[in-house]
């Protein structure tokens, strides 16, 4: 492949809601550009960027990929992100090295929850956009409704470019708003003029009357010869488009066929028209040494520095860093210093990918997007640059993992290589996260939703050949005391020669503070017990304290005091003593109102405001209690609940059913809670088998 110089590249991020066409989209631009020589198709498991085996059989993309598609002179880094919320990591991975986005709809499905999100996305990393409807060639799919949605949700800054012209029902043409001209497209793949049709003719001059409103407000001079009536000039036109496209103050709408390959030629156009290159962008990190703003800038005469913003990792093809370069040139066998590790990488070659393929090229110009091949301590959001003049660039925020399961080895023995595989795993995807609950014996898997751990599970048996089970996480019960006890346990063995003797008197109570899981004392007079078994009177409670009498959970917020005994001269030991203490320890507990404790959490949930009134009838029979509420921008509310762990498991399903997808939440562990009776009963009948038999 060529070198291309900044100038000439666009880096252009999809967007959208599953299944809008985004990948399909794709296919046509790479088969337009003469990239391949025939469409693949998402059914057909045949498409550039759905490369993955669990994207093949699922038929939707899992992974943003990365297509460079050459048009004309310029090179367009097609960055094809997932529509399905639960890999919206990979969609913010895409948009934080994007300079601008095409926000895709179905002409069919209108302006979906996914539409509004990609819409929220470009907002936060304040990157340009245009619309492409798809699906035009259906007949149920109306260009007209989506506009009159997105006027209604985004206002007057939303322009349609294009209208569609329709004959006996079939796709066949388009009318071209600025140039007031029509145009069919012919058998031979080009296209012919043809007069504007009747019934377009009012929607154009009502399109066209705002398109020029937004470009006269550009400047003041354009202002006044808009009112005076004045005619601007195409050149005016498009030179007030590309700053208005670029401030992101007009969102150009175009239309067309996926399939059918028709509008996407003018959309390939109008990308490098109207879209920044790197070069009109900006871009800062801190400089290492000086402690201050780097403005990198995409300036290919700066010291070179590189931000790694994805990571792929496969088991046949070895690891591969994805960069934006973000100042001076790349070239092949650089020695690159990595600021987060603190370690230099010789980056060997560099390559472009194009979907799973890779092509080698000689350097990378700053705005590039390329690879690096087997860089050992190199993950994803570390910056690379030289040692002489180290940058560090703020890493893309990811969104937290909330939904989580349980995770054991179906086959024993292959607990080493599910850890192995799920550290591969957790390089490419930094929102999936493994837990070691020790407390509770069980390793968890946390996820964006409950198919992005299917889909982990799935990798797992396909790409390692390892198989796990997925099942209900255990919750964290906790034990503890309401009332006070006093108790004696006297330990006594004889088994010929020495004996074991521990005598202990001791009262255990409510200590008050729940974080700590006991508080130990002795107020022994008179030396009924030697100082010298304190320390193993305190172990055996410290031992005990590990699995509670009731349903064998960790005990929290014990006084244990120790305040009388006695000893034998001859028999008593420090075993003796710990074991005596342990058992008083389970008398004293079970006799003084033992009850079960529930973790609590702290919940947010982000929703539309029309939608608020079933997420509190749902949250109170979870049991929750609603705290309050928050309007948010962008007409939601922010519902605050304190609601018991146990009760959200597979909250962010329903959630997502209650809301159509536009619900988001996140929580926080908040404190522990007596849980009801019939919820302790059922626990420690069923946590009966856990429980130690007498010593």
């Amino acid at each position: 492949m060529n070198v291309y110089t900044t100038d000439k590249i666009r880096n252009v991020v999809l967007l959208g809601h599953g299944g809008c066409g985004k990948t399909s989209l794709v296919e046509a631009m790479a088969f337009l550009s003469g990239m391949t020589s025939r469409m693949g198709k998402v059914s057909d498991g045949n498409t550039i960027s759905d490369y993955d085996k669990e994207e093949t059989k699922r038929l939707f993309s899992i992974s943003t990929s990365v297509v460079p598609i050459l048009w004309e002179d310029a090179k367009i880094n097609i960055l094809d992100s997932p529509g399905y919320f639960d890999f919206v990591g990979e969609v913010e991975e895409a948009a934080s090295v994007a300079d601008a986005a095409i926000i895709v709809v179905s002409g069919k499905a209108g302006v979906e929850v996914g539409t509004k999100k990609a819409w929220e996305i470009c907002e936060k990393y304040k990157l340009p956009k245009m619309v492409f409807v798809t699906d035009m060639d259906i007949d149920e799919a109306s260009y007209r409704q989506v506009i009159e949605d997105l006027r209604e949700l985004y206002g007057k800054k939303i322009a349609p470019f294009h209208l569609p012209i329709r004959e006996n029902g079939q796709f066949v043409g388009y009318v071209n708003v600025l140039q007031q001209r029509a145009k069919r497209w012919t058998d031979k793949g080009d296209v012919e003029k043809i007069d504007v049709p009747a019934y377009s003719r009012e929607n154009l001059e009502v399109y066209r009357d705002e398109l020029m409103e937004a470009v006269a407000e550009t400047s003041e001079e354009l202002m006044d010869r808009f009112f005076s009536g004045e005619e601007f000039s195409e050149d005016e036109i498009r030179q007030a488009l590309r700053v208005n496209v670029a401030e992101g103050s007009i969102v150009p709408v175009l239309m067309g066929s996926n399939i059918l390959a028709r509008g996407v030629y003018t959309l390939l156009v109008d990308i490098v028209k109207y879209f920044p290159g790197p070069d009109k962008k900006t871009c800062a990190g801190i400089s290492a040494k000086t402690n201050e703003v780097y403005q990198a800038d995409y300036d290919f005469s700066k010291a070179k520095s590189a931000y790694v913003f994805k990571t792929i990792v496969d088991p046949f093809i070895g690891k591969y860093s994805l960069i934006k370069v973000n100042s001076g040139v790349l070239k092949t066998d650089d020695i690159l210093f990595n600021y987060q590790k603190n370690t230099e990488e010789k980056i060997g070659k560099l390559y472009v990918l194009k979907g799973n393929k890779t092509e080698e090229v000689k350097e990378l110009h700053a705005g590039d997007i390329g690879a690096l091949a087997k860089l050992n301590n190199t993950s994803t959001t570390d910056s690379l640059s030289t040692k002489a003049s180290p940058i560090h660039y703020i890493p893309a925020k990811m969104p937290t993992p909330y939904t989580h399961m349980r995770y054991q080895a179906k086959n024993k023995g292959d607990e080493d290589k599910i850890s192995q595989a799920l550290q591969k795993l957790m390089a490419e995807d930094l929102t999936l996260k493994s837990v070691n609950d020790s407390q509770n014996g069980q390793t968890l898997l946390y996820g964006m939703g409950e198919q992005h751990l299917e889909v982990v599970a799935s990798k797992l048996l396909n790409k390692y050949k390892i198989e796990i089970d997925l099942s209900k996480p255990k919750v964290a019960f906790r034990e503890t005391i309401r009332k006070k006890s006093d108790v004696e346990y006297k330990y006594k063995k004889q088994s010929g020669g020495h004996g074991q003797y521990g005598h202990v008197k001791m009262t255990f109570e409510p200590s008050g503070d729940l974080e700590q899981a006991y508080l130990f004392e002795q107020i022994v007079v008179g030396g009924a017990v030697p100082k010298n078994y304190f320390p193993a009177v305190e172990k055996g409670v410290q031992e005990a304290v590990v699995k509670g009498p009731l349903a064998a959970y960790p005990v929290v917020g014990v006084k244990a005091v120790l305040y009388d005994g006695s000893y034998h001269p001859v028999d008593s030991s420090e075993m003796a003593f710990k074991t005596a203490s342990r058992q008083a320890f389970k008398k004293g507990f079970l006799e003084a109102s033992p009850v079960l404790l529930e973790p609590i959490v702290s919940l947010k949930v982000l929703v539309p405001d029309s939608y608020t009134g079933d997420i509190m009838g749902d949250l109170n029979k979870r049991r929750g209690r609603v705290l309050g509420m928050n309007p948010v921008d962008g007409g939601k509310q922010e519902i605050i609940a304190d609601v018991p762990s146990m009760e959200l498991f597979g909250y962010n399903t329903d959630l997502r059913s209650m809301t159509g997808g536009a619900g988001d939440y996140s929580y926080e562990f908040a404190r522990y809670e007596q849980a009801p009776s019939e919820i302790q009963e059922k626990e420690i009948q069923a946590r009966a088998s856990k429980l130690d038999g007498g010593e």
